[in-house]
């Protein structure tokens, strides 16, 4: 697999056309009958475990999370053309490990690294939801098809800023058009 892009040096331009390179597999094409459990499981934290132990291939996770899918009924599965197993998720099978932000208000856009190395512009496609969680809120990025990325909590602080800097009577944040407030929906 390619080498992890460095957020810090692109602009948000440059990953917008990083985005629209990326070729996933068609897994919503995808129909196999149901074929097990895979024995896998996505950590709270991001990590990736096979029957117990880590898989500390990097590429390996990237490569996992590419035939990643939620089913209608809420399970997580791994799917290919041929077959689907059931994979277990703690949280969200996504960690947003990083965020860069280009302009301010209704004209800013910000872009997030995933742990896995995939690039989310947050927008109208890709929403920012915040839940309350009992060690405080829990920001939630739509990576595709169900699938969401927690916010890290060192970007989630980098919201939190991002939105109290700005003088709006409700704090949230702006991103390629659409607001996201900080607090719970209802």
């Amino acid at each position: 697999m390619e080498e992890l892009p460095d957020l810090a040096s692109l602009s948000l331009a440059e990953i917008a056309t990083l985005v629209e390179q990326r070729r996933l597999p068609p897994v919503e094409q995808w129909n196999p009958s149901h074929c097990g459990d895979s024995e896998m499981r996505i950590a709270r934290d991001g990590s990736w475990y096979h029957q117990g132990s880590p898989i500390g291939r990097q590429a390996m996770v990237r490569l996992f999370s590419t035939i990643l899918r939620r089913e209608p009924d809420g399970r997580y599965v791994l799917v290919t053309p041929v077959e689907k197993l059931d994979i277990a998720v703690e949280d969200a099978p996504f960690v947003a490990v990083e965020m860069k932000a280009e302009g301010d208000g209704a004209d800013a856009r910000l872009a997030f690294r995933l742990n896995t190395g995939d690039l989310v512009t947050a927008g109208p496609d890709h929403p920012l939801r915040f839940t309350e969680g009992a060690d405080g809120p829990r920001p939630y990025l739509h990576v595709r098809g169900g699938l969401e990325a927690l916010v890290a909590r060192p970007v989630y602080y980098e919201l939190a800023d991002r939105a109290l800097a700005d003088d709006a009577a409700r704090p949230g944040v702006w991103s390629d058009g659409a607001f996201f407030p900080l607090e719970p929906a209802a």
